[in-house]
């Protein structure tokens, strides 16, 4: 039996975000809906009331969110009981049919539950019998690629349940899984792109002309160029992926079919010219090489300048701009022909080749930055809280930001010839 496809009405949804990036997430939230749509931040991110155009339009757009859900049921809880009740409200048959496929997500913050898991397997029997009851048949479950995806959290009392929208998370940009697969290099882990987005956004850098060129001297896999080349080209970070609302029956209406083909073309049609330059290089040959291909994966290979150089020793691209950095440990820092002595280690196991520690390396990247890029403004992430003092220089903010699981910073110089201000 198939329903047919309902009207979803508005509805909130909530835009989860790395802890430090709610407030750079809401001004994008506001940037792509209006300011007349209701945005608030929240811990770990940023709540929008709105229609399943803007469920769309955040997809494809936002740079900062992880993931994009719709909030289809809420309330408080004592049992495993509660939980499927709460699920059972919701009219799934709305949603999908038994030929869509399921899996459901749980988190939990100080709950009385004994079992996350079993809570999860209440809200998926809740969907299967309200299926089952509608249509005769219920859906299967889908570990790894699921039509609907529900996530679950567990409060100490209060328990909520919503649908996630986008399907993978919305760091996958699409050009890391490119046909015929992308050969992993070894040692390398790159940045999610939504951090390389945040890096960018707390950098206060949009690509515009008066924001000057950008610059990223350890560019490993080019996460942080491609991102930034991206917004310098106008291109949406969804572009070229697809999203778990559009095999959802309320997506499936013909205006909002409609709909959403018109804001795909509307984004390949705002695509542009690089409107400042963007460079980016790596000491190693091979490091570049990668990176060049991932740009080409991405659309942005012709606004991105790529070049091997040490970042020791590369002269400044332009008389102004911004170096956005991730600094690397291990080979990738390492000065051409030059390595690391054994037992040359320093605290906390972070090798420095080419140096004879983290104080040496950094020393000498301050003394190569007041010689060569008075008047740029570099923005490091590390998980080093010392860093000023191992650069010799005063940072004018210090953003906490997370990669992953570790507690990292961004720090802001002002860089002057000569000065160690």
């Amino acid at each position: 039996m198939t329903l047919p496809s309902p009207v979803l009405q508005p509805g909130t949804l909530f835009l989860p975000c790395a802890a430090g990036v709610e407030p750079y997430l809401a001004a994008e939230c506001r940037a792509l809906l209006g300011e007349g749509v209701p945005v608030d931040e929240g811990r770990g991110g940023v709540w929008v009331q709105g229609d399943a155009t803007a469920a769309m339009r955040l997809n494809l757009g936002s740079r900062l969110a992880q993931r994009v859900l719709w909030q289809v049921a809420d309330g408080p809880y004592a049992s495993e009981q509660d939980i499927y009740a709460l699920a059972r409200r919701v009219a799934w048959p709305q949603w999908i049919t038994p030929r869509h496929t399921l899996r459901v997500d749980a988190s939990a913050w100080r709950s009385p539950l004994k079992s996350i898991n079993f809570a999860a397997l209440k809200v998926k029997d809740a969907v299967c019998d309200t299926l089952r009851e509608a249509t005769g048949e219920r859906p299967s479950v889908d570990t790894r690629h699921p039509d609907l995806g529900l996530v679950l959290h567990l409060g100490p009392e209060h328990a909520s349940l919503a649908i996630d929208l986008s399907g993978e998370a919305l760091f996958k940009r699409g050009w890391r899984n490119a046909q015929g697969g992308q050969v992993q290099v070894k040692g390398e882990a790159p940045l999610k792109e939504t951090l390389a987005a945040a890096m960018l956004a707390a950098a206060g850098w949009h690509g515009r002309p008066e924001d000057g060129g950008l610059l990223d001297p350890c560019c490993g896999a080019g996460t942080i160029a491609i991102e930034a080349a991206q917004i310098a080209c106008g291109m949406a970070p969804g572009l070229h992926r697809r999203f778990a609302f559009e095999r959802l029956l309320p997506f499936g209406t013909p205006a909002l079919r409609s709909a959403w083909a018109q804001m795909q073309q509307r984004a390949r049609q705002a695509v542009h010219a690089p409107s400042v330059p963007v460079w980016a290089g790596d000491v190693s040959f091979r490091m570049t090489d990668f990176a060049a291909r991932n740009a080409e994966r991405a659309g942005v290979r012709h606004a991105i300048e790529f070049k091997t150089a040490d970042v020791l020793q590369r002269p400044a691209p332009a008389g102004h701009g911004v170096i956005v950095m991730n600094p690397p440990y291990g080979e990738r820092i390492a000065p051409k022909g030059q390595g690391q002595g054994p037992g040359q280690r320093p605290a906390g196991g972070e090798r420095f080749e080419g140096a004879q520690d983290a104080a040496d390396f950094y020393a000498r990247l301050a003394s190569h930055w007041k010689k060569h890029y008075g008047g740029w403004t570099a923005h490091v992430l590390t998980p080093e809280a010392k860093l000023p003092q191992l650069l010799r220089l005063k940072e004018s903010r210090r953003t906490p930001m997370w990669n992953g699981a570790i507690e990292c910073r961004l720090f802001r110089f002002e860089l002057v010839s000569g000065s160690a201000r």
